[in-house]
C-alpha cells in the first residue's frame, strides 16, 4: 500500500507591517551572535513567523509568489538587523524563487519540502564551492562525485563556505557523475542523511553568525530521482539568466541594509555626543552634516538602482538582468564606502569591540566576496562596451 502524497500547505503573504519589528528584534541579538559565532536560530524562526522566509514560494505551489522586488525589500530590512540571518534566509528565498521559475526540482521531492516548510523554517542552500576548485563561476568541474548504483546515487565530496550548514534541512549539492560521459548537476540531499558531517571550520572576520562551515559527504545515499539539471559540463551555461540577477540584487540589498544600520548608529551618536569645548551636539557642525549627507546620497542612489532593476527583472524588462552585475559593483561600493566613512568620522572609538560600527564594517566587507566579483563584472562590461564601439563603422574624413 503506497503512502498518500504529502499535504501541501498554503503560505500567506509577508506580514509587511511587522518588518520593522523583525529588524529591531534581529538587531537586539546580532552583537551576541557575532561575538559567539553562533547560529541565530531564534532570528530565523522570527523571520519565518512573519511569513518572510516563504515569500518566494510560487503561486502554483500555494505561496504568495513574491518576486525579486519583494525579496530586495526583505533582505535590506533583515540586513539592517542581522546580516547573518539575512544571508541564511536569502539562500532559501533564492531556492524557492528558482523553483517557481524553472521547475527543476522533481515534483514529489519539492512537495515533501513544502509540506515540511509548512510546519516551520526549512532551510535550503546550494553547496557549490570546494577547497581545490574555489568558486565554480571561475570555471572547472567539481571534485564532488555522485556514483551511480542500481537504485540510488552515492555522493562523496567536500564543500566549503556552506552558509547556515548546521541548520540546513536540504543541501543542493553541485557534483559530477562517474558516468561516461560525465554529467554535472545538482543533487538534492536531505541534511539528516547518514554520511554527512558538518565541520565547524568557519572563523571569519565578518558574518560570523552565518556559520558557513565545511560539509563532508561520505558515500551519502540518495534516491535516483533526487537530482536537478543534470547535463553535460557547460550545457547549462547562460541558462536561467534571472538567477544571477537575484543573487546580485538580493545580496546587494542585504549589504545596503548593513550600511543603513551603520548610518543610523552614526546619526544617533552625533546627536548624543556633546563635547565640552563645543557645548552642543556634534550634529550641529557643518562638517558632520555634510558627511552624513554624502552617506545618505550614496545609499539612497544605490537603493533606488537596486529596487528599480529588481522591478525590471520581475517585469521581464530587456537588459535588467544583465545590468544587475553593474548594480552590484555600485551598490556594494556605496555600502562599504558609507561604513568606512562613518568609522573615519568617529575615529579610534569606532574600532572598539563594544562599538557596533566595527561589526558593521566587518560584515559589509563580505559583500566583495560574493560572485560575481568586481574584476569579473568590470572585465565583461568593458569587453562588451569595446565590442559595441568596434561594431560601429568608422567616421569618414570630414564628418
Amino acid at each position: 500500500m503506497t503512502s498518500p502524497p504529502p499535504r501541501i500547505p498554503t503560505f500567506p503573504p509577508p506580514r509587511w507591517a511587522e518588518l520593522d519589528a523583525v529588524t529591531a528584534a534581529l538587531a537586539a541579538r546580532a552583537e551576541q551572535h557575532d561575538r559567539d559565532a553562533s547560529l541565530p536560530h531564534e532570528g530565523i524562526e522570527q523571520v519565518y513567523r512573519a511569513s518572510l522566509l516563504t515569500a518566494t514560494v510560487g503561486a502554483r505551489f500555494g505561496g504568495p509568489g513574491g518576486g525579486l522586488a519583494d525579496t530586495v525589500r526583505i533582505l535590506r530590512a533583515l540586513g539592517a538587523g542581522d546580516p547573518a540571518v539575512a544571508l541564511i534566509a536569502a539562500m532559501t528565498l533564492f531556492a524557492h524563487a528558482g523553483q517557481a521559475r524553472t521547475l527543476h526540482w522533481p515534483a514529489g521531492v519539492y512537495a515533501d519540502l513544502l509540506a515540511e516548510f509548512g510546519r516551520g523554517p526549512t532551510l535550503v542552500n546550494a553547496l557549490r564551492v570546494e577547497p581545490e576548485l574555489g568558486t565554480p563561476v571561475r570555471g572547472g568541474l567539481p571534485a564532488t562525485t555522485a556514483r551511480r548504483r542500481a537504485d540510488h546515487w552515492e555522493v562523496t565530496g567536500h564543500k566549503i563556505f556552506s552558509t547556515g550548514a548546521a541548520a540546513l534541512r536540504w543541501m543542493l549539492v553541485w557534483a559530477r557523475t562517474d558516468e561516461q560521459p560525465t554529467r554535472v548537476g545538482t543533487f538534492l540531499v536531505r541534511a539528516d542523511t547518514p554520511g554527512i558531517t558538518v565541520r565547524p571550520t568557519w572563523d571569519h572576520l565578518g558574518l560570523r553568525a552565518s556559520r558557513s562551515d565545511d560539509v563532508h559527504f561520505d558515500a551519502v545515499r540518495i534516491p535516483l530521482d533526487h537530482t536537478a539539471s543534470l547535463a553535460a559540463p557547460g550545457a547549462d551555461a547562460g541558462r536561467d539568466a534571472p538567477a544571477g540577477a537575484w543573487n546580485c540584487l538580493g545580496l546587494t540589498a542585504l549589504y545596503l541594509g548593513v550600511a543603513r544600520a551603520a548610518q543610523e548608529w552614526l546619526i544617533g551618536f552625533l546627536h548624543e555626543r556633546v563635547p565640552t569645548a563645543l557645548g552642543a551636539p556634534l550634529a550641529t557642525l557643518p562638517r558632520f552634516q555634510s558627511a552624513v549627507g554624502e552617506i545618505d546620497v550614496a545609499l539612497s542612489g544605490a537603493e533606488r538602482l537596486v529596487a528599480a532593476l529588481a522591478a525590471g527583472v520581475d517585469a521581464g524588462e530587456t537588459g535588467a538582468a544583465e545590468q544587475s552585475t553593474g548594480a552590484k559593483v555600485l551598490g556594494t561600493r556605496a555600502a562599504i564606502g558609507a561604513v568606512e566613512q562613518a568609522v573615519a568620522l568617529i575615529g579610534n572609538n569606532a574600532l572598539s569591540n563594544t562599538n557596533p560600527l566595527q561589526r558593521h564594517l566587518r560584515d559589509v566587507l563580505c559583500s566583495r566576496i560574493h560572485t560575481p566579483q568586481d574584476d569579473t563584472v568590470l572585465l565583461a562590461t568593458g569587453q562588451a562596451a569595446l565590442r559595441r564601439r568596434a561594431a560601429v563603422p568608422p567616421l569618414s574624413k570630414g564628418q
